[in-house]
């Protein structure tokens, strides 16, 4: 099963002019790098669900965090930390 993971945009990056947009996102202090090619309208501060390392659509904070905490009682985030 494929699962998409909500984070918080803490920065922004285009390494390529404004061709490619990456960002440092935050899962519970973890942070990992996403490209936003598929989200343009995102922006610093704003939650994403993550999949595969790529920001697949902007999710309010409200749903970010009951996502969140759902994965931490199954038990799903501790992949991320490897």
């Amino acid at each position: 099963m494929c699962l998409a993971i909500p984070g918080q945009i803490k920065s922004i990056e285009s390494p390529i002019g404004d061709v490619s947009r990456m960002a440092k996102v935050s899962f519970d202090g973890i942070l990992k790098e996403a490209s936003l090619e598929l989200v343009p309208e995102a922006k610093e501060g704003d939650f994403v669900l993550v999949h595969v390392g790529i920001a697949i659509s902007v999710v309010d904070k409200d749903e970010a965090q009951k996502t969140f905490d759902y994965l931490k009682q199954i038990g799903e985030l501790d992949d991320l930390q490897h």
